[in-house]
């Protein structure tokens, strides 16, 4: 009862923060009810913006990122607010500045650095904050070569890009700490999918090698190599091997003059997972007639299937361990690899040991997703604002919504699979905005998300709905023109950019022709 009689009055909300005590744990999520109050409720339309491509806001609201038109240069802006005076009696509360709809009144630019090579472009969609130490994660690559030959042991049918680059920049000067290059390697670096970050830790998938590299990011701006997982699961896989194939108890050659054939033995990862599944089987059945029987049907005749199986995508649990994503080599570098067969293995780094397997269609894991989904969005203890993001374990309306398409869909065994082609999760794809918080507002997912993603663009603008009081428009986001689109045969997309703690909110509308975008500001004035 008390939640429906909460005054709608700023100053009654402070005041009765001053002589009430919130719950224990509860205190941020009460501060964020003020946003209920403090809403995006301006909007400045077509704003003269740099030909810059607008990226994210850090998950600390301290920087804006954005690229060159030329995918040459990082140029990075410091979000301020739109501040103005007036002198004598020309003092209009309804009217604003002239500079007002200048990009230039709410961002100042601190710092512009080149990050590419001869041959070289920044990947637009790849960028990754580490909040604790103020450091940001770019990456560069030349153009892919989709026919590469498959040699030294890479998988045939996965592009080559000779060379990518990882960029550790110091956030708040610009300067370079840091590099890590891959040459004739592939990395998926859209929207953040080949590289996942926890805390200090780095991973970053070679899909075209099947590695694992695990970097540590260190305070001194150093990224330090950890391990990694492959070909080999432990430090000294490799000298083990190569001393035990070189020479036997007599002192004797055992491979003079032979050469081990390229890829004549399976990675260590793959062995790993091959005995898991295999012992798997085998306690499903006591019996040794039956447990035959299962083998037969269930792994041998299924095991040239499992041998070909590649690493798709990798994200961490926790320090130790490991979500990987395993496919056909199709799917994984496909745009769309819902449609393609998928695995999950959860792969425990300190004991080199698969502790769990799954196919994407099995209800067990789904059941997990739907229960413990937070646990599959890992964050850093320091980011504070990217623990309260809405899900369907954490939030009742997202969970209620979550059932209602279950209840919907279908085909259940489809309906998990669309579900479980989300994991691994992007890392850092969803925004932490308060507007997001599905407890404080309802709003169409279908037009606007907490995922950081191109929607198709509308002419009717987004509305906020207040939970508490389902009747009431909190605010509204429209992209585009004021006055709408003109033309309605091109097809037009919109990204929206939101602050993680003011209400400031960019939206972005763009069309497939390099027409010039529309920016719009959304702001509280």
């Amino acid at each position: 009862m008390l939640l429906m009689f909460r005054s709608n009055n700023v100053a009654a909300r402070i005041f009765q923060r001053q002589i009430c005590t919130p719950a224990p744990g509860t205190s941020f999520n009460c501060a964020r009810r003020f946003y209920e109050n403090i809403v995006p409720s301006y909007t400045v339309y077509n704003v003269e913006c740099p030909d810059h491509i607008l990226r994210k806001f850090t998950e600390d609201g301290l920087y804006l990122v954005s690229f060159s038109l030329n995918h040459q240069e990082l140029v990075v802006y410091r979000p301020t607010w739109l501040s103005y005076s007036y002198t004598g009696d020309d003092f209009d509360a309804e009217q604003l500045p002239p500079k007002y709809n200048k990009f230039e009144s709410f961002f100042t630019q601190l710092y512009t650095v080149s990050l590419t090579s001869i041959g070289e472009l920044i990947c637009k969609d790849f960028f990754l904050y580490i909040e604790s130490k103020k450091f940001g994660l770019f990456a560069t690559s030349t153009a892919q070569v989709h026919d590469a030959p498959a040699v030294g042991g890479a998988i045939q049918g996965v592009p080559s890009i000779d060379k990518i680059t990882f960029h550790l920049l110091r956030m708040e000067d610009g300067v370079i700490l840091d590099e890590r290059v891959f040459h004739n390697d592939y990395v998926n670096l859209a929207h953040n999918n080949g590289v996942f970050l926890y805390d200090d830790l780095l991973a970053i998938v070679s899909l075209r090698y099947q590695r694992i590299h695990i970097l540590q990011i260190r305070d001194s701006g150093n990224l330090v190599d950890a391990r990694v997982i492959g070909e080999y699961c432990r430090e000294d896989d490799e000298l083990l091997l190569n001393s035990s194939t070189q020479v036997n108890p007599a002192g004797n050659s055992l491979l003079h003059n032979q050469s081990i054939p390229e890829n004549s033995f399976l990675s260590g990862i793959k062995q790993r997972l091959l005995s898991f599944i295999f012992r798997k089987i085998c306690n499903e059945e006591q019996d040794p007639a039956m447990r035959m029987q299962y083998l037969k049907k269930k792994f041998y005749f299924h095991f040239q299937d499992y041998v070909n199986l590649v690493i798709w995508k990798v994200q961490f649990l926790d320090r130790h361990h490991l979500l990987i994503k395993f496919g056909s080599v199709d799917g994984g570098v496909s745009r769309n690899a819902e449609n393609h067969p998928a695995f999950f293995a959860i792969y425990n780094m300190e004991t080199t040991e698969i502790v769990s397997f799954y196919q994407n269609s099995e209800v067990e894991l789904y059941l997990m997703v739907e229960l413990f989904c937070d646990y599959f969005h890992p964050s850093s203890a320091n980011s504070l604002n990217m623990n309260f993001i809405s899900s369907h374990s954490n939030n009742i309306h997202a969970c209620e919504q979550l059932k209602y398409n279950r209840n919907k869909a279908s085909n259940f065994s489809q309906f998990v699979k669309k579900i479980l082609s989300t994991l691994p999760v992007p890392c850092q794809s969803l925004s932490p905005s308060p507007y997001f918080d599905q407890t404080l507002f309802r709003f169409d997912e279908k037009l606007i998300s907490a995922i950081e993603r191109h929607r198709q663009s509308t002419d009717h603008p987004i509305k906020f709905i207040s939970r508490r009081q389902p009747n009431i428009l909190k605010f509204k986001i429209k992209p585009g023109p004021e006055a709408g689109n003109t033309d309605t045969r091109t097809k037009k997309i919109s990204s929206f950019l939101f602050h993680p703690i003011l209400p400031l909110v960019l939206s972005v509308q763009q069309t497939l022709f390099l027409q010039p975008s529309v920016v719009n500001i959304h702001f509280r004035r």
